[in-house]
Formats: structure tokens, sequence, C-alpha cells
């Protein structure tokens, strides 16, 4: 026989850092939690992770100081599933991810399970110990660094086409220099200038 405590914590219900813990009587345990959520969630996930964690043919009994978790796995389980999923009065059940996991994990075992609650902190050992396992891990929760943002990636646009080259100014042919006059037109225009001064003198 598998005997098994769980518990759950949450440290602001609902939203807070939650917790989750099983104790097997004869020595093996474990606890993890979120970032957030409630108290009925980390309630059913202590309820869901020891089943996980014991599958096969033997007898097992799973004991909680919460109600609501024992009965959702036993007492209105059945009728939840008969109903399409819905409460007597026709609502949605709530948190029917875990609710329907632990159908899932009931189903798949092999061996019986039987659900007993027991009166949290009147010195049960082990459901004190899973108590103090389960609001160790939402703490730890709490204090754990938010895990950063992933990179969104922007969606991938067309290769951007290379602008063409503009071609390179050419550069305007170079003016020939000017080349120096042969000194026989220079002495020429000496003369010239000459012959005009006489004449000027000779009109005045």
């Amino acid at each position: 026989m598998i005997i098994v405590s769980t518990d759950g914590s949450c440290l602001r219900n609902p939203g807070g850092a939650i917790g989750w813990a099983w104790v097997n009587h004869e020595g093996p345990s474990r606890s993890g939690g979120e970032r957030s959520g409630t108290n009925q969630i980390a309630e059913l996930r202590a309820l869901l992770e020891a089943l996980k964690a014991h599958p096969g043919p033997e007898p097992m009994i799973i004991e909680s100081d919460s109600q609501y978790a024992i009965k959702c796995a036993s007492e209105w389980l059945p009728g939840w599933k008969r109903k399409g999923w819905k409460t007597a009065t026709g609502a949605p059940v709530k948190n029917l991810d875990l609710v329907q996991a632990i159908d899932r994990v009931l189903a798949d075992r092999s061996g019986p399970v039987r659900f007993r609650w027991v009166r949290g902190h009147v010195g049960n050992h082990f459901n004190e110990l899973a108590d103090t396992l389960a609001g160790e891990a939402a703490r730890a929760q709490a204090a754990a660094p938010p895990a950063p943002n992933a990179p969104v990636s922007e969606p991938a646009g067309p290769e951007p086409t290379a602008a063409r080259a503009r071609p390179e100014p050419t550069a305007a042919p170079a003016r020939p220099e000017p080349t120096a006059a042969p000194a026989r037109a220079k002495k020429a225009v000496r003369r010239t200038v000459k012959v005009v001064e006489e004449v000027e003198l000779t009109l005045f």
C-alpha cells in the first residue's frame, strides 16, 4: 500500500505565487511551484503530481487537507464528466485542465486509488511536511526573477536591392594652354602701335 500526503500553498490568493508538494510515507517527496495561481490550483496540482509519480498496480491512498481537491478527484469528477464537464448548475468546471488531467492519470493507473481527507495543522507529521515543502516552493517562486521576454523577431521582408551606382562625373576636357605668340608676331604688333601713335601725333 502506497500512502502519500499532498498539500498546496498560495502566498496571495488569487494571483500570488503557488507551491505544491507530495510526501510518500516511505520517504520520497517532491515539490514545485508556479509564478501565479490560486490555492485550489496548488492543491489540485499537488494531487496530480502525486498520482503521476506513482503509477503501477499497487493500491494507493492520497491524503489531503483540501476538501475541494479530494472531492474534485473522487466525488464530483464522475458527474462532471457525464454532464460534459459541467457542474450540477450547468456552469463550466473550474480548473478544468487539471481536473481532466487527474481523470486521465486515474484511468491509466492499473492499481486502485482512494482519497482521504485529513485535518490540517493538527500535528499530522506527513501533512505538516507537505505543507512546509509547498510553502517553501511558493516562496522560491516569488523570490525568483521573472523570466526575460523572448525577443520578437520581425517578419523577414524582401532583400533590399542595391542602389544603382551613379556614374562618376567625367572631367571636362582640359582647355589647351595658350601657346606663346611667335616672336615675329610680337614685333609686328609693336610696329603697328608705333604707326598709330605717329598718326595721332600728326592729326593733333
